[in-house]
């Protein structure tokens, strides 16, 4: 519809509004559901043990309220007695202030550089006057003395007449008053806890009725993918939600046994300080580090004590994060990093510091939505941590780039868990599909297309680089002995077991790989070359037909679908029979689509001798090993010498076939 986008920004704008002016209402409701997906397995688990939903629901609720009220109390008794201890730690601040003001000291140091710069930058400074009109000459020491004087007498003559300061002073409040005063900030935060413990008990007791209503409303004809949404969202915030719980509890734990070791005082209250800080995403940890070495500073004489502490957060924030988190459940919240850091800030924007811890729970949510509602896709485009591009697009796009390293990082990654002619037929060639249907329609210009073609070139040629070096480097193991992996060659070590390729097959030119007329033929021949050479065949990619230095034992044609005519195809593949009448031909027509008008006028053509006809590089190397083991199995074998007679040496070398 011409409307679509306009009315989703309008849609978008209502929903943002109706989130920060109707706060107040929907923080408690967010608590209180992001409360229950982590109350909820404990209710299940006390379930399956044959406790009520009613007994099983108010236990758990209890236990994990007053759990929050036992960390609340002790947290306020620490912050009491580090606020009673805050007068003892004033003399020990002020003294290191001193021995970075005195003389000799940092801030002395840095004033009187500073100082030296500036002068350097501007000598003429000290000497411009500060008073008097332009072109006075300064004025000397005596004259300003009188003029100090003259002010004073007259501050002195006028002090008859000098204001009387007033004072106003309001009644002592009585009790009520006081009463009043303490009780109103409180009031606040108690009605949304207990807003939050009476909404999680309804949600614990009657979760399948609300989801139910949810099914109905967002619509009970696709039950499939509205379960499928809900379940999605469930795991991954109850999975997210205690793990995190007990990651930071972990973590919590873990820095105020630090802190007591290192000696800051209270280091409960820093341990439950930073557990808490670290639901902020990226900088909680390094925020709630601030203060332990502030009171560092402040108890201990040296500066030893804030090193450790910047040491004790600078290791274990980064180890949490990027070892213990994703050992224990990976990447469960699907979320990119940059989607984290912008959900931060507009969630803190909206509803403040609980935004803030709220903000990766939420997004999660939105990610869910954007993945089964087809509207709302581009919401788990922006925010999921799924390549925006499937691995062809990829690809092509590096290659139309020019980026020949990036390419090589994915070829890498690939060639780890996959074969090479996997990997060519899974994401290279679709990508030369991409490139012809670009072509095709005249988008692709003739100077990307050069560059897109010499950056496949150049990365064939560094995998092939790769390969030999890795031979190389095997055979030199051998050599000494040492036990070498059995896919250290590059080739697929299973398939060389069952199938050798024969030793007149290794020779250079055995295999004529030859491309069709298509724009992107020969890269699909070179590709082919590639695979075969790496499986143990010597190779010759393009040049005339019949015109290679050994009589090539199998021709293999290369067209990819929508380049060349299946007439062109025809003709080749002729013309390839008709100078190599001996050996024979077979031909990879590669079609994103399955089979395409190429592959159907290849295989029409299967007279005087049938074609042997591939659809993929992978059947094509797989064809050309049984070509290889067939045509070895009908060679004649050589008489052996007569036992009486020492063979010369000529004749111990095998035979070319």
């Amino acid at each position: 519809m011409p409307g679509s986008n306009a009315e989703m920004l309008q849609v978008a704008a209502i929903v943002v509004a109706t989130l920060y002016f109707a706060r107040e209402m929907l923080i408690p409701i967010v608590l209180a559901v992001l409360l229950s997906f982590v109350l909820a397995p404990l209710v299940r688990a006390l379930g399956r043990i044959y406790v009520p939903r009613v007994a099983a629901v108010l236990l758990v609720v209890v236990l994990g309220f007053g759990i929050v009220l036992g960390i609340g109390t002790v947290m306020g008794r620490q912050a009491a007695n580090l606020a009673a201890n805050l007068p003892a730690y004033k003399l020990t601040v002020s003294e290191k202030l001193d021995g970075l003001r005195g003389a000799g000291g940092l801030v002395d140091r840095l004033t009187s550089v500073a100082q030296e710069f500036g002068a350097a930058v501007a000598p003429d400074a000290a000497g411009v006057p500060t008073e008097g009109p332009p072109g006075d000459a300064p004025k000397s020491e005596a004259s300003r003395g009188d003029t100090i004087r003259g002010a004073a007498a007259a501050l002195g003559a006028g002090e008859t007449s000098r204001p009387v300061p007033v004072e106003i002073r309001s009644p002592d409040p009585t009790a009520l008053e006081l009463l009043q005063r303490v009780a109103e900030p409180l009031l606040g935060p108690l009605a949304t806890v207990g807003i939050v413990v009476i909404l999680v008990v309804f949600i614990l007791l009657y979760r399948e009725d609300l989801r139910d209503r949810l099914i109905r409303l967002a619509g009970a004809r696709d039950l499939h993918r509205t379960l499928a949404a809900m379940d999605d969202a469930a795991y991954r915030l109850s999975r997210y939600f205690l793990a995190q719980v007990g990651l930071n509890t972990g973590f919590g734990v873990f820095i105020a046994a630090g802190l007591w070791l290192i000696g800051i005082p209270n280091p409960l209250l820093w341990g439950v300080f930073a557990g808490v800080m670290r639901f902020v995403p990226f900088i909680g940890a390094y925020i709630a580090a601030a203060f332990p070495m502030v009171l560092a500073l402040a108890v201990a004489p040296g500066w030893s004590s804030v090193i450790w502490v910047l040491a004790l957060f600078v290791v274990s924030e980064p180890l949490m994060g990027q070892v213990i988190e994703p050992w224990v459940f990976g990447h469960s919240t699907g979320l990119s990093p940059v989607a984290v850091i912008g959900a931060a800030a507009f969630w803190t924007w909206l509803w403040g510091s609980i935004g803030l811890l709220l903000a990766v729970p939420l997004t999660v949510c939105l990610v869910v939505l954007g993945r089964h509602v087809e509207r709302l896709e581009f919401l788990e485009v922006m925010l999921g941590d799924q390549p925006p591009l499937d691995p062809e697009e990829t690809f092509y796009q590096r290659a139309l780039a020019g980026d020949t390293d990036a390419l090589a990082d994915q070829a890498e990654l690939s060639l780890r868990t996959q074969r090479l002619p996997d990997y060519l037929d899974g994401i290279a060639l679709p990508a030369l599909a991409l490139a012809q249907i670009d072509a095709a329609h005249g988008t692709l210009t003739p100077e990307r297309r050069e560059r897109m073609e010499r950056s496949v070139v150049t990365l064939l040629e560094d995998l092939e680089e790769a390969d030999e070096a890795t031979a190389a480097k095997a055979a030199s193991k051998a050599a000494a002995g040492k036990d070498v992996p059995a896919e250290a060659d590059g080739t697929d070590a299973a398939a060389a077991r069952l199938a050798p390729v024969p030793a007149s097959w290794q020779a250079p030119g055995a295999v004529l790989c030859l491309s069709g007329r298509g724009p992107f033929d020969p890269l699909l021949a070179t590709m082919v070359g590639q695979a075969l050479s790496r499986r143990g065949f010597g190779v010759q990619v393009g040049g005339q037909v019949g015109a290679t230095d050994v009589p090539p034992r199998l021709a293999c044609l290369c067209f990819v679908e929508g380049g060349a005519s299946a007439a062109t195809a025809r003709y080749l593949l002729r013309r390839a029979r008709r100078r190599l009448p001996d050996v024979p031909t077979m031909a990879l027509a590669w079609s994103a689509e399955g089979d395409g008008a190429v592959a159907a006028a290849l295989e029409a053509e299967g007279q005087p001798a049938p074609v042997l006809l591939t659809r993929s590089i992978a059947e094509a190397v797989d064809l050309a090993v049984e070509t290889a083991c067939a045509d070895a199995l009908e060679e004649p074998v050589p008489e052996a010498p007569p036992a009486t007679e020492k063979p010369a040496a000529a004749e111990r070398v095998d035979a070319p076939a």
